[in-house]
């Protein structure tokens, strides 16, 4: 039974965290300003909270809860500050959208990892395992993409040919992967590094399969080569485009199955590469192009032939599903067989239900309803603001399916004995690992 209302706030009180008042601000895509209008105090003292100079009373921390549609437990101190663990997200595009659009998204990311770390007190994840391999981000021809791609193909145990599926590989080495809410569409799939585990975000209504591939590899690249490196640059962008190119189409075994002339049968060619390698017949024609068997003038037109057939952002295709994540669903549908069911977790997550389910889907929310379409697909507003990702919508939960191709999720606790399950298999480096299916 929860406790009374009052006795829920003044536990809250009691372990206030300043920076759980700012991923909640973030969260609702609020200025200190605006939350300070909200509460009816100064910004000074919104600031002062969130910094930890002065913690609020009971009163103002029920408001402050009210205002931002949490629970006033979401504020209460937690094992680990994620975000003080945590590097600076990278996004593809710095001018398109708003920094209260890229806050918005890295408190997503950071309330993913910590329903994670939540989730990792009954069940074990893999230990995270990505290589690091800087490179020098002020030289476009530094080959460091390249080999920092090969790298993972060596270390990670890839054989040789197209990879198989990447969610699940990235999972398999310890990477949370996860939607982002609809709400926050407008901003691109970005990634970070945390001590804790780092975080592939994907975007929502992105459901092209063979692009999704590429965009997973692309936020690899920036986990492996760009710890360091000042997010949103051309050039490391550009790096972790050539990242990917090469994780997904090596040079050494895909180079001399590229077309070299544009005749009539080459569409065909290209078609059947883009189902053997998972990639686009776009990124297929880009790398002919960058390893020098197309010339200029032949990709030119061979692109010209793409946007007049109208394939530029709806290429054909034989797959129609994208890429799932599994390592939280199924940490989820594991611990519900053992007795421990989803609202005894989001109790002790302590974060909005909405959020918690958007967080451990298989799939994208399916529900329209949830992007606001008074201010278009994007949830950005015309005036620079954002929407809620707090406010609370009646929409349907995230359909979870029946997938038996699972990620890695190994049972640490002894009351919960889900690594004993009949079905498991001894994989890789000896661990044990539900229903795991190679490819």
């Amino acid at each position: 039974m929860r406790p009374p209302a009052a006795d829920r706030v003044a536990e809250a009180t009691a372990f206030f965290d300043g920076g759980r008042l700012t991923l909640a601000r973030q969260l609702a895509g609020l200025r200190k300003s605006d939350l300070a209008a909200a509460v009816g105090k100064s910004p000074t003292a919104v600031a002062a909270w969130e910094s930890g100079a002065k913690r609020p009373a009971a009163a103002t921390v029920a408001q402050l809860a009210l205002s931002l549609s949490v629970e006033p437990g979401f504020f209460s101190v937690r094992p680990d500050d994620v975000a003080a663990l945590s590097t600076t997200p990278h996004f593809r595009s710095l001018r398109s959208t708003t920094q209260l659009a890229r806050d918005q998204a890295f408190a997503f990311g950071q309330v993913a990892v910590d329903i994670a770390t939540s989730l990792e007190k009954h069940v074990e994840f893999p230990e995270p395992s990505v290589p690091t391999l800087p490179v020098v981000v002020d030289d476009r021809d530094d080959d460091g993409p390249e080999r920092a791609a090969q790298l993972i193909r060596e270390q990670w145990g890839m054989a040789a040919g197209p990879a198989g599926h990447l969610v699940r590989l990235l999972e398999n080495h310890g990477v949370l992967v996860v939607f982002s809410p609809l709400r926050t569409s407008s901003v691109d799939a970005y990634s970070f590094d945390s001590r804790l585990r780092p975080v592939v975000v994907l975007n929502p209504i992105k459901r092209d399969y063979y692009r999704q591939r590429f965009d997973v590899a692309h936020e690899l690249g920036h986990l492996v080569m760009h710890s360091d490196a000042e997010p949103g640059g051309r050039i490391v962008e550009d790096q972790a485009y050539r990242f990917a190119a090469e994780l997904l189409m090596p040079a050494e075994q895909l180079r001399d199955l590229l077309p070299a002339v544009m005749d009539g049968k080459v569409w065909r060619t290209l078609a059947r590469l883009k189902e053997q390698w998972g990639v686009s017949i776009q990124a297929l024609l880009y790398r002919a192009r960058w390893l020098g068997r197309l010339s200029d003038v032949s990709y030119r037109n061979a692109m010209t032939t793409i946007s007049a057939r109208g394939w530029r952002r709806d290429e054909p295709g034989l797959m129609s599903a994208i890429e799932q994540p599994s390592l939280l669903p199924k940490a989820i549908e594991l611990l519900a067989q053992e007795g421990i069911d989803e609202t005894q977790l989001i109790e002790q997550c302590r974060v909005p239900v909405d959020l918690f389910r958007t967080v451990t889907a298989r799939t994208p929310d399916s529900t329209r309803s949830e992007t606001v379409h008074l201010h278009g697909e994007s949830g950005q507003r015309g005036d620079g603001r954002v929407v809620s990702l707090l406010e609370r919508h009646q929409t349907g939960r995230p359909e979870r399916s029946d997938e038996s191709e699972v990620a890695p999720v190994r049972q640490n606790n002894p009351q919960h004995t889900v690594a004993n399950a009949k079905d498991d298999v001894t994989i890789g480096n000896g661990n044990t690992y539900e229903n795991e299916r190679r490819w």
